[in-house]
């Protein structure tokens, strides 16, 4: 039955997850949305609710359990929507209230809950806040919302400090008073369409709480902090040492977030059923991470250090390692991604010389493998669809999308890329809209009369990677998501939970999970042999001669303990 035609009616259920299930999350899988270019239902070009509303029915069939949305509110898309005017409007060019609410109902309805982006760092420019700082003038409350601080030098000429944007360039933007001479400076650790928020203020921390209680209200089941390890600074805004201590950075990691975190974590239990609290942090200390984790605060966070290794076995047995031993003792479940909105492909990614991730290396023209790129993603995928906890899944990896890397630069949207002076070459290439359906561009991503472009242009060698094309295709990427995710539901053994090493070839994870599971991963160049089993559940690439090629993944059933029988069978083979 394809669920994508129910009628709403048939879809309305109440707005609030169910009370039943307080640890769905724990080991959930959730699909990033990013809204602009999963679907256009309007015809203009651009992904928008009503496009999202028609597809339900795939992710359902997907097997995902929540849906993160990124940003759809009121905003200059100055940077994707990560740059909020309004927080409680939709933007016009993705719906409106109405329909966001009526998205929340119909996936709950298919047993999907909605996750929602939250930006607390910073605001557009065009926020009423930052309009009224302006007006006001210096010394005034209104500026006081912000970071506005006069600048160095005998006639304020200088920035008041030399941080270093995330985004590249500089963090100070100097304003023109309303008496038209040069004024103060503002603060923006991206760009300078993203002022910064005092969190010191008590304005700022009631308004969040009043934004996340305006989602809640509305059925959302959780929120994605972003950039969640920088709303607070050091008031004194000193200099970055050169190596921080712990807690020691002035934008970065502050000791006071915690504070912070738990009163959203109070404003969350207000509710039935669980609201979960998802932090991105991009932080080097593992131990410093997990702290956010804790019971009274946020209830999960990305686990970057895992995606950004690279495709070599010790290294990302290290991450794992260090990841669950880190999550063990505030009791969290781990989370496991392999891309975003923000981050090269793995398709495109682990077929490169270097297969780790980096923003302060990615340049364009770099050459990939796409086919190496490719087996790797696919034996990445099963890999950390069998870890234990909660997986994420970014749009367009279930259909082993590449990135695109020869965008036209009139098209470019980035501030990432303009501002690093086109180094950088920017978000973009994994930001094009979908393939749906058909031979050539939009590949059914807007209405068949539709004569709008897309906002960014596909490739045309896409037509093969299309769902259409894929979904009755047992030897592509989609057909191999959706096996994944209907056994990691089933398997009594996955999701959260205990794992088990076991003792395999060098450049092999194998590990157990439950009783009767095994996944093996083989990320050496030559075939190995797999443990004793009953059964292959489900395996990345063919077997060869009952071998496990190199760069695959399968996962086995067991009939007895499958640590035994891949000691004894690699013996026997050295032997």
């Amino acid at each position: 039955m394809d669920l994508s035609v129910l009628a709403p009616a048939d879809r309305v259920a109440p707005p609030t997850p169910p009370a039943d299930d307080p640890a769905w999350w724990r080991s959930a899988v959730i699909y990033e949305v990013y809204l602009r270019s999963f679907a256009d239902g309007n015809g203009d070009g651009v992904g928008d609710l009503a496009g999202l509303r028609q597809h339900l029915g795939y992710l359902h069939d997907l097997g995902v359990d929540a849906i993160w949305i990124t940003p759809w509110y009121a905003s200059p898309l100055a940077d994707g929507g990560y740059d909020v005017a309004d927080y409680r409007t939709i933007h016009p060019a993705f719906g409106d209230l109405a329909e966001a609410e009526a998205l929340i109902r119909e996936a709950l309805a298919l047993g999907i809950r909605t996750i929602i982006d939250v930006v607390p760092n910073h605001v557009s420019d065009r926020h009423p806040w930052f309009r009224e700082a302006l007006a006001a003038g210096p010394g005034s409350p209104e500026r006081e919302r912000f970071w506005f601080r006069p600048g160095r030098g005998e006639r304020g000429e200088q920035r008041p400090t030399d941080w270093v944007s995330n985004f590249s360039g500089d963090t100070w933007t100097r304003v023109t008073e309303a008496d038209g001479r040069p004024g103060e400076w503002y603060l923006h650790l991206f760009s300078p369409e993203q002022p910064d928020l005092n969190w010191n203020h008590p304005d700022v921390r009631r308004e969040h709480e009043d934004i996340l209680r305006f989602w809640f209200d509305r059925g959302v089941a959780g929120v994605r902090i972003d950039s969640a390890a920088l709303l607070v600074k050091d008031p004194a805004l000193p200099e970055v040492p050169e190596a921080p201590g712990p807690g020691e950075h002035p934008n970065q990691d502050r000791d006071e977030l915690h504070a912070i975190y738990r009163s959203w974590r109070q404003v969350a239990e207000e509710y039935p059923g669980t609201r979960v609290l998802v932090g991105e942090l991009w932080l080097p200390d593992i131990d410093r991470f997990a702290r956010y984790l804790r019971p009274d605060e946020l209830h999960t966070a990305f686990n970057f250090d895992f995606l950004a290794r690279p495709w070599e076995a010790g290294e990302l047995r290290a991450s794992i390692e260090q990841t669950l031993a880190a999550h063990a003792p505030v009791a969290a479940p781990s989370t496991w991604v392999l891309s975003n909105h923000d981050v090269t492909r793995p398709v495109t990614r682990y077929g490169r010389a270097d297969t780790a991730f980096a923003f302060a290396t990615k340049r364009r023209g770099t050459p990939t493998d796409l086919p190496l790129g490719r087996r790797r993603a696919r034996a990445a995928a099963l890999l950390t669809a069998a870890l234990p906890g909660s997986l994420y899944v970014y749009q367009g990896d279930e259909l082993g999308l590449p990135e695109v890397e020869e965008l036209p630069a009139d098209r470019i949207e980035d501030p990432m890329h303009f501002r690093s002076g086109g180094v950088d070459p920017g978000r973009d290439g994994c930001r094009v809209p979908l393939p749906w359906r058909g031979t050539e561009p939009p590949f059914g991503f807007s209405p068949e009369l539709s004569r709008a472009e897309p906002w960014l242009p596909q490739p045309p060698e896409w037509a093969a990677l299309t769902v259409e094309a894929q979904q009755s295709d047992p030897a592509s990427m989609l057909w191999l998501y959706r096996q994944a995710l209907r056994l990691r539901r089933a398997e009594p053994g996955l999701g959260d939970g205990p794992l088990e090493w076991l003792e395999a070839p060098e450049g092999v994870l194998a590990f157990a999970r439950g009783d009767r599971f095994v996944s093996v991963t083989n990320l050496s160049d030559r075939a190995v042999p797999l443990p004793e089993h009953t059964a292959v559940l489900l395996s990345s690439s063919p077997l060869d001669a009952g071998l496990l090629p190199p760069d695959s993944t399968v996962w086995l059933r067991t009939a007895q303990r499958p640590a035994e029988h891949l000691t004894s069978n690699a013996q026997r083979k050295e032997h």
